[in-house]
């Protein structure tokens, strides 16, 4: 499936799922805008070795995905967007009754508004260019859910009903809105929790993946960020071009539950 000639904006995409979509997209064909709230040599140079490895155009643009403005601009800076991933996300885990402030209205902005902003500010170039595909990156909790993470939860909820809206505002035209929700997945972030959850219930690592980090994944695997990018690959080819306005699982089966 090619992506020639689309560019593909990826919010929170220097690291983890986002990096590893930005480089599936960039494998298929598309030109890349990585983004995050940094603004380091390191970060220009991720887009610079996927522009070197692939052979597409990809650029970093520093964007605050908690500032509305932000959001916006950064797909101004981008010129085309014909091809918006909203990954960018954050977690905090607290009772609500115990749950700060601050870090609920962290989520909500970075993990929801974002995708707001940035749709809002996207669909006018998809309309300008004739085509487009807005795919936001929910999560399994945006159809279930689990003690302790309400703004989580609340979020992708959110924005997987924001997707339905989307998708039914652009039903007659050629641009299609998507959410994928993934279960748990291996990124940096995650094996670097492996060791100290190994030490809390002395369990070796198998133990630990299978009985306590994948306990609601029934099988037993962590989604892959491969896997996520290929997705999303999918859902910009022609073959998706009537799916629109629903939720894709990547979760090992956990919303089958």
């Amino acid at each position: 499936m090619s992506l020639q000639g689309k560019t593909a904006v990826i919010t929170g995409s220097n690291s983890g799922i986002g990096l590893g979509v930005a480089w599936e997209m960039a494998r298929a064909g598309a030109d890349v805008v990585l983004n995050s709230f940094t603004d380091r040599e390191e970060d220009h140079a991720l887009a610079a070795e996927i522009a070197s490895q692939t052979g597409v155009r990809a650029r970093y643009i520093k964007a605050d995905m908690s500032k509305g403005e932000e959001c916006r601009a950064l797909i101004e800076q981008a010129g085309a967007c014909d091809i918006l991933i909203n990954n960018a996300g954050i977690q905090f885990v607290a009772p609500i009754d115990e749950f700060p402030v601050e870090k609920w209205d962290a989520i909500i902005a970075i993990n929801m508004n974002s995708a707001f902003h940035t749709t809002a500010a996207a669909l006018p170039k998809m309309r300008a260019a004739g085509w487009g595909r807005v795919i936001n990156i929910a999560s399994a909790h945006g159809l279930t859910a689990s003690p302790f993470k309400s703004a989580y939860i609340a979020a992708k909820h959110g924005v997987v009903g924001m997707t339905k809206t989307v998708a039914l505002e652009t039903a007659q035209e050629p641009i299609t809105a998507n959410a994928i929700c993934p279960g748990y997945v291996l990124t940096p972030l995650v094996e670097a929790q492996i060791p100290n959850t190994m030490k809390e219930y002395n369990m070796d690592r198998e133990q630990v993946i299978r009985d306590v980090m994948l306990q609601r994944q029934p099988s037993k695997q962590f989604a892959t960020v491969e896997q996520l990018g290929g997705t999303c690959v999918f859902l910009s080819s022609p073959a998706a071009d009537q799916i629109t306005g629903t939720t894709i699982s990547v979760d090992g089966g956990w919303t089958a539950l």
